[in-house]
């Protein structure tokens, strides 16, 4: 069997502290994230797919972006891109239009109502969320935050905070010198 840190890690700490079962607690709550998000945009009006979001919030961040771009971004065949834009340019959020300097090259733009869908979707995620939040206790959130960002500075590979020779070695953690995610 395989073990995260080479050592039997989800019972370094007792049972419930490993990696592995962190890791499945982390996926539970960010399918529940992922459900609060989709229904949050599914409120919004339009009612729109996740991939007609994607592709608008793809347009959103690189305005002029061409159709060839904007299959890459969102990993689809540019058949499907293309059908994606015609409904989203039928439905008013986006519009097409030539590069200044390539006729051949097609644009892509959102519309002024394309900008207040997002808009709306993102309001009402973050209230959809804000709510969830309201209902824990103040010092899970501060944990949470912190967490979140141990996690995110972790899968950036930056160091989660600078090694505190006052705090004991984690006996599960490698002790090379020459392993990068050493503390």
């Amino acid at each position: 069997m395989t073990h995260l840190d080479g050592a039997d890690n989800d019972q370094a700490k007792g049972p419930g502290h490993g990696p592995r079962v962190t890791a499945r607690e982390i996926a539970d709550a960010a399918e529940s994230l992922t459900d609060l998000w989709t229904m949050a945009a599914q409120q919004a009006t339009p009612r729109l797919s996740l991939h007609q979001l994607k592709a608008l919030r793809a347009v959103a961040q690189a305005p002029g972006l061409n159709l060839t771009a904007l299959a890459e971004r969102l990993d689809i065949g540019m058949p499907t891109a293309s059908r994606l834009c015609d409904r989203l340019e039928a439905a008013g959020l986006l519009e097409r239009g030539t590069h200044p300097f390539s006729r051949r090259e097609v644009q892509l733009r959102l519309t002024l109502s394309g900008r207040q869908v997002l808009s709306d979707v993102a309001a009402r995620r973050a209230q959809a969320l804000a709510t969830v939040l309201g209902s824990m206790e103040p010092a899970d959130r501060v944990a949470l935050r912190r967490g979140l960002r141990a996690l995110h500075a972790a899968r950036e590979g930056a160091p989660v905070r600078p090694a505190d020779p006052a705090r004991p070695a984690d006996p599960a953690r490698p002790t090379d010198p020459a392993d990068p995610n050493r503390r």
